[in-house]
């Protein structure tokens, strides 16, 4: 009742109108397009329930707990110095950046604040959690735009804004919005160097100047302000992202149909082939959800030899994350080291385990998003395969011999990120080049495990062995873990990894099962192998909205299911583009098109799939190869060199990672019997020959949203309550066991 009560107290008239003049506020900020003025809303209301929820957040732990505490305890004293303008007093047991309150003091100067009270220090989070969910927003909506064409990149999806409104209520980040920590205006800060990342990407035709290379020096330096290890982010993450950026933009030409072919019994003419279109900028970039792991280590590969082989290009385009890591390395070589203050409990050493520990953490709090790869897989299991091969009549095994005449022509010429490209008919596998010999067996031994990815359970092992000795011999705990606890930490270690030697081994399946989930929902729900390519190609040819997944293609081991979807769409593509189905097909469209417009006018700005069920949506997109493997790599140099497991250091690989996340509908098998009702469509038969059913607005709505994004509001909602409830209600005290205070008798809390 007394919780009630504060909550009464603080929710007056003003504060009510206060919380939606600043959420009508952002939701001004959020584009949207002409056809759907209600939006406002819409958007509106996600942002006043982030207030609303942070602000009772903020005056319950200022009612409970008004004093610092734990790390406020120096978080407070030093901003309340800054605040009286004492900049060279520092407190030696602070280890991070004053960035955090320099931006107290910038806020509070902002709005005549007199003093630096604990209280109107802890409201700086809340204001940056509501601009963490509008950057998270206007920095997904950018992702949806790269997969694009046209007046769409500037649609707000509502996947991008509920994703948005689910990344600020993510309870890592949410608990200490109503705490002085440096996690919230960190993940701000970052965050924004991120979005001015992605305007620097947008195209490959209009290279960023200097005053916007200047501007990026400045946002990094900001970042690092805030934590050291943001220098990962802004240096490694989206300079190697820039880079990448670079070299897909080269647009080799493609290779000419009467190519001689080369001799595929000499290894080094074969690879030095691929060298050669590597160097050239006809790099191996596939979506995730078309890579298995040789397309990993060739994705690196050909971007790693482009890039060195145009360094011009690329350092034109990453000098300013460069200069932000020679400022970064002329402050380490000044402070001795990168940790401020106490550097004896921080020292940087080689802790492999953060990288097993981190996919149960992502598991646990994306377990909703897990809930349609689960499903997906299920049904793929017990279903019978959509995608039948093409008969002997129609196509011939495929030559090693004649591979380096087939597999570079069925490349398309690349095309401008704005305009639909041209039509190009791939060349059947059947092509007329001349053999020149049997070829290597070693290469044809190669080819064969590569392509058929038999090697994919000796590489599953292989990674199960490798964590079980991560596990055995690189397991550090170290000293906080195991004396505070106040910390949830301390007891999952305690109930798990502590236990016994065989639990911490036992461990591994659940991290290999755990790591399989995640990149799974990564991949989204686009199988190549169910995929329709010659509809897609007459969508894309009708004014698609996507462009051709297989743009950036240039492996020698293309996966069969890849080469059946190119023989289907060569063999079937010319009788098709003058079939009278497509007559057809286009009247149905326009109808489709025009009850699309007025369905998206009642449902709001936001949609998130389009009417076609053979091609994605930009929100269904799978993220690009290099992406994935970069944010990984960025998140692996980022947690490594960290002794101490804590849950506020995996905050920025979680909102990378979520950002990433492809909006994922539960697939139809799921939702359907395999018998076809009368309403059904064959979703095997090509584009121009379904007959859309009629459906409801209200089955349009569903159809629409991702429900694991509720499923994801909610749960997040109820883990907030639940540490919220400990934090506030479930105070002890440390005790010896003759029952002395220890720790001057102060109140200790349970939080991350």
């Amino acid at each position: 009742m007394d919780a009630l009560r504060v909550l009464l107290e603080t929710s007056t008239f003003n504060e009510v109108l206060r919380g939606l003049a600043i959420s009508i506020l952002l939701a001004k900020l959020v584009p949207s397009s002409a056809k759907a003025q209600d939006s406002t809303f819409i958007t509106a209301s996600g942002f006043l329930l982030i207030y609303f929820f942070a602000r009772s957040w903020l005056a319950l732990v200022n009612h409970y707990a008004p004093e610092p505490y734990l790390d406020e305890v120096f978080h407070i004293p030093q901003a309340q110095t800054y605040c009286g303008g004492r900049y060279q007093e520092w407190d030696d047991k602070i280890t991070t950046p004053p960035g955090l309150y320099l931006l107290s003091v910038g806020w509070h100067k902002l709005m005549r604040l007199a003093e630096c009270t604990p209280s109107s220090l802890r409201s700086n989070n809340l204001s940056a959690t509501l601009l963490t969910a509008l950057l998270a927003l206007s920095c997904r909506r950018r992702i949806e735009a790269q997969t694009a064409i046209g007046k769409e990149k500037n649609d707000v999806s509502f996947y991008a804004y509920h994703t948005a409104i689910n990344i600020a209520l993510f309870p890592v980040i949410f608990f200490f919005s109503g705490l002085y920590y440096t996690d919230v205006a960190s993940t701000l800060v970052v965050l924004l160097a991120y979005r001015n990342h992605l305007n620097r990407v947008a195209s490959h035709f209009e290279k960023p100047g200097l005053l916007n290379g200047l501007w990026t020096v400045i946002l990094g330096m900001a970042a690092l302000f805030m934590r050291q290890t943001n220098v990962f982010w802004v240096v490694v993450y989206m300079g190697g992202l820039e880079a990448a950026h670079v070299v897909r933009g080269l647009r080799p030409k493609p290779i000419a149909e009467d190519t001689p072919s080369i001799s595929l019994a000499n290894l080094g003419e074969f690879f030095g082939f691929w060298l050669k279109r590597y160097a050239v900028g006809d790099v191996h970039d596939p979506p995730v959800d078309m890579a298995w792991p040789d397309d990993w280590v060739l994705c690196l590969l050909s971007i790693g030899i482009a890039a060195l082989c145009n360094p011009l290009r690329v350092l034109r385009q990453v000098w300013p994350h460069i200069t932000i890591m020679g400022l970064f390395v002329a402050f380490v070589a000044w402070n001795g080291g990168v940790v401020l203050g106490d550097k004896s409990n921080h020292i940087a050493t080689i802790h492999l385990p953060q990288m097993l520990y981190i996919w149960p953490f992502f598991a646990f709090f994306s377990a909703p998003l897990l809930i349609t790869p689960v499903l997906s897989t299920l049904a793929g299991l017990f279903r019978p395969a959509k995608f039948t091969a093409i008969s002997n009549s129609n196509t011939d095994d495929t030559d090693l011999s004649s591979l380096r005449s087939t597999k570079p022509s069925t490349k398309s010429t690349r095309f401008s990120t704005t305009e639909p490209p041209q039509t190009t008919t791939p060349a059947p596998s059947s092509s007329t080049a001349k053999s020149s010999g049997p070829g290597s067996p070693l290469l044809n031994i190669i080819y064969f495990l590569l392509s058929r990815k038999l090697y994919y359970p000796f590489h599953l092992l292989a990674t199960m062995l490798l964590s079980a000795a991560v596990v055995k011999y690189n397991t550090i705990i170290h000293p906080f873990t195991l004396a505070d606890n106040r910390h949830y930490m301390f007891y999952i270690f305690r109930y798990t990894i502590l236990r016994s030697s065989s639990v911490r081994l036992a461990l591994v399946f659940a991290y290999t099962f755990t790591r399989w989930l995640v990149w799974k929902r990564l991949e989204g729900n686009n199988n190549t192998a169910s995929r329709d390519f010659v509809g897609e190609m007459q969508l894309r040819n009708g004014g698609n909205k996507m462009r051709w997944r297989d743009e950036f293609s240039a492996s020698p081991f293309a996966t069969d299911d890849l080469s059946l979807a190119r023989q289907r769409f060569t063999n079937r593509t010319l009788d098709e583009n003058s079939s009278p189905e497509m007559t057809a097909n286009s009247e149905q469209k326009k109808a489709n098109d025009k009850k699309e417009q007025e369905e998206e006018f009642l449902i709001g700005t936001f949609t998130t799939f389009t009417p076609s069920s053979s091609q994605p949506s930009p929100s269904t997109s799978s993220p690009r190869t290099s992406t994935v493997l970069l944010c990984l790599l960025t998140t692996t140099l980022s947690l490594v060199t960290a002794p101490l497991v804590e849950p506020r250091y995996f905050i920025l690989p979680w909102v990378f990672y979520r950002l990433l996340v492809p909006a994922m509908p539960v697939p139809s098998s799921v939702l359907s019997s395999n018998k076809k009702g009368k309403g059904d469509v064959d979703a095997t038969a090509p584009a121009a020959q379904q007959q859309q059913p009629e459906k409801g607005l209200l089955w349009n709505i569903v159809h629409r949203t991702d429900l694991t994004l509720v499923l994801e509001t909610i749960w997040f909602l109820a883990i907030n309550i639940g540490t919220m409830y400990m934090f506030l209600f479930k105070p002890f005290y440390w005790k010896t066991p003759g029952g002395e205070m220890l720790d001057g008798g102060r109140v200790q809390r349970f939080m991350w």
